[in-house]
């Protein structure tokens, strides 16, 4: 059986369990492709409505995106509000941050009450304007907010940010102290073992092979075994390679980078004075937490290459002594890559393609929480006829460009960054986007 890759959070995992490989014929209700976040809350959102579900992933538990990232749970999507609010009005964007908004509060919410041993779960984090952006930007974004959707952030000037953040990379910030950070693993970990108490099948290195009409169901194929159900879900994502090319095409695949630093022990502290997690405003961003052991744990870039871990050391610890020149002497402990899945669009692709196939995919690093979005919408829809997610149908499956999609990405990308290096030279600009 695939181990987990080297990282942090396979290093410092709970429990060792192990699911079984699928072997021989199953029958369910509903068969769930795929076991990372969007899988198994699917699957956990299913057997809580009381229908039989068999999951079936080709690695372990966790073991991609979900299982890697950074770790933030919070609100909103990667395509940005005032986007979405564009394209369908405020009414329906208000409801879509709405189910963001709970999705957060449900992982909260779960981890109580299945007692998941991903903590601490620590509160806060800052969305930070660079230093070179519209100094009144933050505040903008703030009041934007409220009025849109009634939600509340702090803001932080300038000098209050240098007294958190001993870096003159930032400007003005904001605060989401609703949001939180955790134990990205151990939270997919715990709500496979919720999932399986309450009646789930879960199955390791069962790569589900070819999905197949059989009458009015469906058979899921594995190396040695099968899944007979009247339901498939797709939930593999940036993982999903051609096992349905409609889905496949719509998804680009990208990787993007975390390194671990050792222990700090109090010298932390001199550079960041707050537990909170950090982000800025550039396309190809920052993304860091301290962790409770003094380790700081820091992320960021966005590409269609995976290269080794000893380089994606290097690259991120030359971007994290951008921000923090203080800490030239500190190495990287630990290093890895994942692929997530984005679409064209940006926004989670959340829908059906008829005859009980189902998908849930493409949540382009905003996971921890939406995948929560993308499960409940699902299961409530199998289960009991609620069309809420065709919420996100405006959307819909947008061809990426098949072959061509990884390059143009990769090209995209070069051009984003460019224009984040083209904005540190500047002085202040007049920026006008929101959250």
């Amino acid at each position: 059986m695939a181990d987990y890759i080297d990282t942090w959070y396979a290093r410092t995992r709970a429990t060792a369990d192990q699911w079984p490989q699928l072997t021989g014929s199953v029958r369910a209700d509903v068969c769930v492709i795929g076991g990372g976040l969007a899988g198994l809350t699917t699957a956990l959102e299913l057997v809580e409505r009381g229908r039989s579900v068999a999951l079936v992933e080709a690695n372990r538990i966790g073991w991609g995106a979900s299982g890697r990232n950074g770790g933030f749970v919070s609100a909103g999507y990667a395509c940005s509000m005032d986007q979405v609010v564009r394209k369908v009005g405020l009414d329906h964007a208000r409801a879509l941050y709405a189910l963001s908004l709970d999705a957060v509060r449900t992982v909260r919410e779960r981890i109580e009450r299945f007692a998941i041993p991903c903590g601490p779960v620590t509160p806060g984090l800052v969305k930070a304007a660079l230093a070179q952006d519209d100094p009144d930007l933050m505040q903008r974004t703030r009041e934007t907010l409220f009025q849109r959707f009634g939600v509340e952030r702090h803001y932080w000037s300038a000098a209050e940010v240098q007294e958190r953040f001993a870096t003159r990379r930032y400007g003005a910030a904001l605060l989401d102290s609703a949001a939180f950070h955790q134990h990205s693993l151990n939270y997919a970990r715990g709500v496979a073992e919720a999932a399986r108490a309450a009646g789930a099948l879960l199955y390791e290195d069962s790569p589900a092979q070819a999905v197949e009409g059989v009458g009015a169901g469906h058979r899921v194929r594995t190396a040695r075994g099968e899944v007979l159900a009247q339901h498939v879900v797709f939930c593999a994502s940036g993982y999903l390679g051609w096992l349905n090319p409609r889905l496949a095409s719509a998804i680009v695949p990208v990787a993007t980078y975390v390194m671990v630093t050792p222990p700090l022990g109090e010298r932390l502290g001199t550079v960041i004075r707050v537990p909170h997690g950090v982000s800025d405003t550039r396309f190809c961003n920052d993304y860091y937490r301290p962790l409770a052991d003094t380790r700081l744990m820091w992320g960021g870039r966005v590409s269609t290459a995976e290269p080794s871990a000893e380089r994606i050391g290097a690259m991120l610890r030359r971007d994290m002594l951008a921000v923090y020149p203080q800490l030239h002497d500190v190495p990287v402990e630990v290093a890895w890559g994942g692929r997530m899945g984005y679409a064209r669009h940006k926004m989670p692709q959340i829908g059906t393609l008829g005859r009980g196939v189902w998908y849930a995919t493409a949540f382009g690093g905003h996971g921890m929480a939406q995948t929560g979005v993308g499960g409940r919408l699902i299961a409530a829809a199998i289960a009991e006829g609620d069309d809420r997610y065709r919420l996100f149908d405006p959307w819909g499956l947008q061809f990426t460009g098949g072959s061509l999609a990884k390059p143009v990405a990769q090209a995209i990308y070069w051009g984003h960054k460019l224009r984040d290096a083209w904005r540190a030279r500047q002085g202040p600009a007049r920026t006008t986007g929101t959250a």
